[in-house]
């Protein structure tokens, strides 16, 4: 390895239960912290009210996320309103679809998922389910790809912001104690240069996750060692592994 990686931050909370990070640090005998560089918070009842979207108009909700759906639900509850039964629930995961059971009883007839991408997402939806009326939940800093996606379907829709994205702040964290930063979003490389405005890169290595990311990065004059996903290393875990494994 050209130079000796003994920490890496990975810009998310800390993984629950068994993580695919803990096979790294026991064969590359480093340390991972887990220290997000951002927070998602819901938008309160008077902010969603201005963009003017009526909840109870729909038949069908789209979730990209669990941030998402609480900030959905916490709406529905300041705002009184009342879901049918008859609702139906699109998510982009299985993950964000079982996440769901928070709130409400979890069937199958009313609950579809995608397999982590827009294609899928929509596949989900197919001739079946072409005719509802659908409320995409977006967050304040979306992709258009999403609309696009349903624009170009013939489908019914209406966007709607329920979350926005703070920069959390670092003022006292020590970057020059890791050799490698990991980053999910362009709005982690946002906030590390909000909070380190002096920043430079040096020999500190970058680690992305997603074309956004990456490209966010090379806008802020900074250079990936790796992105993730890639066929080889759809996860950053993996990715990580075959980095530190051909660097040895």
């Amino acid at each position: 390895m050209t130079m000796k990686i003994k920490n890496i931050l990975i810009s998310q909370p800390t993984p629950n239960g068994c993580s695919p990070y803990v096979e790294v640090t026991e064969k590359f005998g480093l340390s991972i912290d887990f220290i997000p560089f951002i927070r998602v918070e819901g938008l309160s009842a008077k902010d969603f009210r201005t963009q003017k979207v009526s909840i109870p108009d729909h038949t069908a909700v789209v979730f990209t996320s669990r941030s998402a759906i609480d900030s959905f639900f916490h709406l529905c509850e300041e705002l009184r309103i009342t879901i049918p039964e008859t609702m139906k629930y699109f998510c982009m995961t299985e993950a964000v679809a079982f996440y769901l059971q928070k709130y409400i009883v979890y069937r199958k007839r009313k609950i579809f998922f995608g397999k982590g991408n827009i294609p899928s997402l929509m596949e989900s939806i197919g001739p079946k389910h072409k005719n509802e009326k659908f409320l995409l939940t977006l967050a304040d800093c979306y992709k258009p790809e999403l609309p696009q996606a349903f624009e170009k379907a013939g489908l019914k829709f209406t966007k709607a912001v329920l979350t926005r994205t703070m920069m959390e702040d670092l003022s006292r964290l020590d970057l020059k104690k890791y050799q490698m930063l990991v980053f999910y979003s362009p709005a982690d490389v946002r906030s590390l240069m909000e909070n380190f405005p002096e920043f430079k890169q040096n020999s500190i290595l970058f680690g992305t996750f997603g074309n956004a990311t990456a490209l966010a990065l090379k806008e802020a004059n900074l250079q990936s060692c790796f992105e993730a996903p890639t066929p080889e290393a759809p996860s950053i875990a993996q990715a990580l592994m075959l980095y530190l494994d051909k660097n040895k």
